[in-house]
């Protein structure tokens, strides 16, 4: 783990609620001049604690308003399926988060689909043409009620 000091995770907090923020506000709000403020933060792009700096777009405004969540059961776990699964599930659009988990199910995947059509046409594609999948079982969200990215630290 990268060494963060308390001004570094004053400024992931800022990042994480808005990265638009200026580099002069968030110098205001934690202490520090703008410049110094700039230099931890390419620091911390650097080091890969800043993975990415994207855009969190409406899943509604880009017609994707159907969230499913599947659990999913493989019938062959050797190393060389699993990874073929991972690749699979991170190559598939419409795979928001893929989780690899212990349980009863292997795989836990959230998706953005427009309807269950759109739904159907993954299974169809993803996990029936697979041939590894044993079963799966989807949960169609009716609310999102809590969303994001931002870490609690």
């Amino acid at each position: 783990m990268t060494d963060l000091d308390s001004f570094d995770l004053a400024i992931l907090r800022i990042l994480q609620r808005d990265n638009a923020t200026p580099q002069r506000e968030i110098g205001e709000q934690v202490h520090l001049s703008a410049p110094s403020v700039q230099r931890r933060i390419r620091r911390m792009e650097a080091t890969g604690v800043i993975e990415a700096n994207v855009a969190r777009v409406s899943p509604e405004a880009v017609g994707l308003a159907l969230t499913v969540i599947v659990q999913i059961e493989l019938l062959s776990e050797t190393p060389a399926d699993i990874d073929a699964a991972k690749r699979t599930f991170r190559d598939a659009p419409e795979v928001q988060q893929c989780h690899y988990v212990t349980g009863e199910a292997d795989f836990v995947l959230v998706l953005q689909v427009a309807s269950m059509a759109a739904y159907e046409d993954f299974t169809r594609r993803t996990l029936f043409a697979s041939g590894n999948v044993k079963k799966f079982r989807t949960m169609v969200s009716m609310d999102s009620v809590k969303t994001g990215t931002a870490l609690g630290f």
